[in-house]
């Protein structure tokens, strides 16, 4: 499988799957923390040394099925174009300090898109699994047989004491870095998620922005995750979360319930002024379009339209992200262009839809 099927390809197949509490929970993802045990980290390491684990990688995994998620196909980042790089990052295949690290990088994705282990980032190995839905434990029996897969061959950096070595001290123990996608529109048009936060934080868990640390919550989508691995077994880790989770989307559905009661036609009327937006515009910056497809989908799960997918959520905010355009237009964008290009995308794919 080429890079331009992965590039090319908007949704991963697996996006496209209605995983349990789908309505609320866009994804999950596990993502585990390994390191040789023979080389330094990669900050520390030498070009050689990162080579060398690149290579080993490689040769070893390159081609490789792991269970159901077809084969692991490598692709070295330096090889990569800037926007190809980008698009990657905008579907969640990898982090952005993966391609910052692009001289030393490399990562081995699935064809399916479920696995990606990027290689020479913050440590040798950052293999992350993703799932529809909400999976906590079953993702993270699979993440461990992923490992256990990997360890075949590799002998990772491990103390008996403190686990497995990282190189940043918050993910040393068990390396495990759990997350869920969760789409909160009724709790943040309630205000509600802001008072939400300082609690979720004191239980040892953080909410982000779509794309991580730093990042804004682009169309009501928050990302949240384990905070602690020290000190802690996979499974509490994974427990805990998941009640954190399960109480969010209790709330989440209170406020969307309230909404349909107390305010039912202010909210049709933003679903459907949201929807026209989108259905008609010529330009349209990421910030409006991200708003008016989380109206879209508030809309679709409440069942004031009913005729359009779930999964257009999910398709669309990739779809009309910076170098996913430009990757369409098979050319550099301007913002402005950008704007347009977007506007067009949008009318083209609900005109699909509809049709």
């Amino acid at each position: 499988m080429s890079l331009q099927s992965f590039i090319n390809r908007a949704i991963s197949p697996w996006m496209q799957e209605e995983g349990p509490e789908h309505d609320i929970v866009l994804s999950t993802r596990i993502r585990l923390a390994r390191n040789f045990a023979d080389v330094p980290f990669p900050l520390m390491a030498r070009e050689d040394q990162l080579e060398h684990v690149r290579d080993r990688l490689k040769h070893e995994f390159e081609g490789k099925t792991f269970l159901d998620n077809e084969s692991l196909e490598y692709f070295n980042m330096r090889d990569l174009s800037s926007n190809e790089s980008q698009v990657l990052t905008e579907k969640h295949l990898i982090s952005p300090f993966l391609v910052e690290r692009s001289k030393e990088s490399a990562v081995l994705l699935s064809q399916n898109e479920r696995v990606s282990l990027m290689i020479n980032e913050e440590d040798h190995i950052r293999m992350q699994l993703y799932f529809p839905g909400l999976q906590l434990e079953s993702g993270l029996e699979k993440a461990f047989k992923f490992d256990d897969w990997l360890e075949e061959t590799i002998d990772f950096a491990f103390d008996e004491h403190r686990g497995y070595l990282t190189s940043c001290p918050t993910n040393v123990g068990t390396g495990l870095r759990a997350s869920v996608m969760l789409h909160l529109p009724a709790l943040t048009l309630t205000q509600k998620i802001g008072k939400m936060m300082p609690a979720i934080n004191q239980l040892g868990f953080v909410v982000r922005g779509t794309y991580g640390e730093g990042t804004e919550a682009l169309g009501n989508i928050y990302q949240l995750s384990n905070q602690v691995t020290l000190g802690r077994s996979e499974e509490d880790i994974i427990q805990d979360l998941n009640s954190v989770v399960t109480k969010l989307i209790e709330r989440e559905r209170y406020a969307r319930n309230l909404l349909v009661e107390q305010s039912e036609y202010r909210l049709e009327d933003r679903i459907f002024r949201s929807y026209g937006i989108l259905k008609h515009s010529r330009i349209m910056e990421s910030k409006e379009a991200a708003k008016c497809l989380s109206d879209l989908r508030l809309g679709i799960d409440v069942g004031f339209i009913n005729h359009l997918s779930t999964s257009i959520l999910n398709e669309l905010m990739v779809l009309t992200q910076p170098a996913f355009l430009q990757q369409y237009a098979k050319q550099p964008l301007s913002a402005e262009k950008r704007d347009v290009k977007r506007a067009s995308i949008i009318r083209e794919r609900l005109n699909l839809e509809e049709a």
